[in-house]
């Protein structure tokens, strides 16, 4: 038991972090005093920290096998996260009423959506599709627990955060707003050369950085 206190106190803390700093009434305290932008920035600073905690908590807990460890399982990475970066990238560039996670200056146009004909919540499709293809090329137990509860999360959200957003915005701006998006549909992609260019030199960071920070080659050659 006392070889996996690391992980279980970095996946509480991470659970904590992501449960009381959004919530009223600590969200609104935190907006007054820091300001909107300066909440985020925060927030995502300390989400970011003990994420990366989280994930070496997780490759240094006891060795407990789940999954078969079949060599095509470690090219899900590869094959999926280009995906991943592309959504998220794209989704990025593009101010969203619908979700959250959008930075773009332009406001959203329903008639020409973007990355968001292909899914209204890039953000969380992109960690769904990171869990997904990370769960397959570890499949011990840590990394089951980690990556299934970040892919739970995700899909779970994209249901809460729709559902919210239909209240907020009233039933008939929403589904104005939402006609041309999806809560996914991968063939609503955008290939516009600039989020494609942008999502290539993040999936080569990602590689880059994999090692030095993760402590593991994520190439299967």
């Amino acid at each position: 038991m006392v070889d996996w206190l690391e992980f279980i106190a970095a996946l509480t803390l991470f659970m904590v972090s992501h449960m009381f700093p959004v919530r009223p009434p600590m969200r609104p305290w935190l907006i007054a005093r820091l300001g909107t932008k300066g909440y985020f920035i925060s927030y995502s600073i300390l989400s970011l920290l003990v994420l990366a905690w989280l994930i070496m908590a997780a490759a240094r807990a006891p060795y407990v096998g789940v999954l078969p460890q079949w060599e095509i399982f470690r090219w899900a990475p590869l094959v999926v996260m280009p995906l991943a970066c592309l959504i998220a990238v794209g989704g990025m560039m593009t101010q969203n009423p619908l979700s959250f996670g959008g930075l773009g200056k332009q406001p959203f146009d329903p008639d020409k959506p973007g990355m968001l004909a292909a899914t209204r919540h890039p953000l969380l499709v992109a960690m769904a599709l990171w869990a997904g293809a990370h769960l397959l090329a570890n499949g011990d137990l840590a990394h089951v627990i980690l990556f299934g509860l970040f892919g739970g999360f995700a899909v779970m959200g994209m249901m809460v955060i729709d559902r919210r957003k239909q209240r907020v915005l009233g039933q008939e701006e929403w589904r104005r707003l939402a006609t041309g998006t999806a809560r996914l549909n991968l063939m609503g992609l955008s290939w516009s050369p600039l989020p494609l260019v942008l999502a290539g030199a993040v999936f080569l960071v990602l590689i880059l950085v994999h090692e030095p920070v993760i402590g593991f080659v994520p190439l299967p050659w």
